[in-house]
């Protein structure tokens, strides 16, 4: 059995899925509730988590509620909604469903999910995991003080880190002159990319975006790089592009053309590195947030808050299998080097 993808994904039937083998999911994460806690249970806050696909999050956000007390079956009732891949239209009915359900907060994972939830309600709390500019989106009045029902983690918070890419690249290759970034539309993340260009033009160097709005138009887009004659290509953020990390990585390989990410799962999946905030690092501060609102805290009064944590990940397998020679002091400043 899927695990719902696009469904409205009732308690007891995502708890069979997580205790199985068909997720993968630890399954000491969720489990049922004993008859004599059933009335407990039945009391219990509910948390709804809205994202898209079988995202990674959901189990780490799940431990580290766990860690603060917090355990479905005992004393908290979880309501996952998942969206299928490259669908960010479904959140609209998920976030609506959640809303229905009764939910005392709402976690959302990133940008899509968010703008669902926020249309949903103003009233129900909603924890943003990877928000993208807050304030300008006009979730919240400030960082310091939301003052709405929308707080959380702000993954732009500084966005020149993505200046900081553009340079990694120029330092890893000889002489590249073009560089390529991959977009999702669904993830308006327009000051980091404005910062990209910023750096990019610093350096002397071209970049050209290509917006993907499903996995499907991915070859199109290494294509329309490939025709522009990129030397290396930076994916930005976004549900869609996060859930295709593996597919962007062979395209890679395919296309021989060295790809970074944002985020480490990409260099982890094949991508040739990474750097930007640890994201898993953000779906655990995520958790600290419901645990403060379920204990009484406002969401209009809890501080957003940026990453911490940045890490520069290089994967050398896949430089040796794109005949490319990593320089010594960008090795030394890695954060890890996978073999």
């Amino acid at each position: 059995m899927l695990l719902g993808l696009g469904q409205q994904v009732r308690r007891r039937e995502f708890i069979g899925v997580l205790g199985g083998a068909t997720v993968g999911w630890p399954a000491v994460l969720l489990s049922p509730p004993l008859a004599a806690e059933a009335q407990q249970v039945n009391k219990a806050p509910q948390v709804g988590f809205l994202a898209m696909g079988r995202h990674p999050a959901f189990p780490v956000f799940v431990q580290a509620l766990n860690g603060l007390g917090w355990v479905e079956g005992r004393n908290v009732v979880l309501e996952p909604r998942f969206a299928e891949p490259g669908k960010a239209e479904q959140f609209d009915q998920l976030a609506a469903d959640l809303v229905q359900q009764g939910v005392d907060v709402i976690v959302a994972l990133i940008q899509p999910e968010i703008i669902a939830a926020r249309r949903a309600t103003t009233t129900i709390p909603i924890v943003m995991v990877v928000g993208v500019n807050p304030v300008g989106q006009g979730f919240a009045s400030s960082l310091a003080r939301p003052g709405g029902n929308v707080t959380g983690l702000a993954w732009d918070a500084d966005p020149e880190f993505t200046a900081k890419n553009v340079e990694i690249l120029r330092e890893l290759l000889s002489a590249p002159q073009h560089i390529g970034g991959i977009i999702d539309p669904a993830f308006p993340s327009t000051v980091g990319w404005e910062a990209a260009q910023r750096g990019a033009l610093q350096l002397g160097l071209d970049l050209h975006g290509v917006e993907v709005r499903k996995p499907d138009q991915m070859e199109k887009a290494f294509a329309e790089l490939r025709a522009v004659r990129a030397d290396a290509v930076l994916v930005f953020g976004g549900s869609t592009l996060f859930g295709s990390r593996d597919k962007i990585a062979q395209l890679s390989m395919n296309n021989r053309l060295p790809v970074m990410f944002l985020y480490r799962e990409g260099a982890e999946a094949g991508g040739l590195l990474s750097y930007g905030p640890s994201l898993p690092d953000l779906w655990r501060r995520s958790a600290i947030y419901v645990d403060k609102i379920l204990r009484g805290a406002r969401a209009a009064e809890l501080p957003i808050e940026q990453p911490t944590k940045f890490e520069l990940v290089i994967n050398l397998k896949t430089a040796k299998a794109l005949g490319l020679t990593i320089p010594p002091l960008l090795l030394t400043r890695a954060d890890e080097v996978i073999e």
